[in-house]
């Protein structure tokens, strides 16, 4: 399996995966999230992996920045959307994209990873609700217990709580 930066050629595939991967009610709005992220103009840039096996990709991961206007010298990234190809699920290919991501992260001098999402799955690569207290979603969340960061890098001191924004593409409340 290669983990590789995701292209604008992969388009098609990246949405095919996610519509896949998701239930009927949100697999539409989680594939457009996807393909929004892949053309998103941001800065810090946002970042999409795909996983490719036997030259078909099976799975897509992107990560975007968070921010606050309580520090300057902050960074964090939100994981968001990951999925992998059904028949491909439960064999790696979601943790082999996860801890790509947060090695290139974590090598990009960012401090902080954010996840919406099943503790139990995440918190198998070291992400936490401890972790994430004090920094505050963009939009309420349906699930809080769901709201978990890891820290990559030292951490500034600012004084929490930071509210965070995020990029256009996940600004919509229905995406928490």
């Amino acid at each position: 399996m290669i983990i590789r930066p995701a292209s604008e050629a992969d388009r098609d595939n990246i949405q095919h995966i996610h519509l896949q991967a998701f239930p009927e009610s949100e697999s539409e709005q989680v594939a457009a999230l996807a393909v929004n992220l892949l053309n998103a103009k941001t800065s810090p840039e946002t970042r999409s992996l795909v996983a490719e096996q036997d030259g078909t990709l099976v799975g897509h991961i992107a990560f975007s920045p968070l921010f606050t206007t309580n520090s300057e010298n902050w960074q964090g990234y939100i994981l968001a959307p990951l999925a992998v190809k059904p028949d491909h699920q439960r064999c790696g290919v979601g943790a082999s994209l996860i801890k790509e991501g947060i090695g290139i992260l974590t090598e990009s001098g960012v401090n902080m990873l954010f996840v919406y999402g099943d503790p139990d799955y995440y918190g198998r690569f070291g992400f936490s609700v401890e972790d994430s207290a004090g920094y505050l979603p963009p939009y309420d969340l349906q699930y809080p217990f769901g709201w978990q960061a890891m820290i990559l890098n030292s951490v500034h001191s600012a004084e929490l709580p930071l509210s965070l924004s995020c990029v256009d593409a996940l600004n919509y409340p229905q995406l928490w």
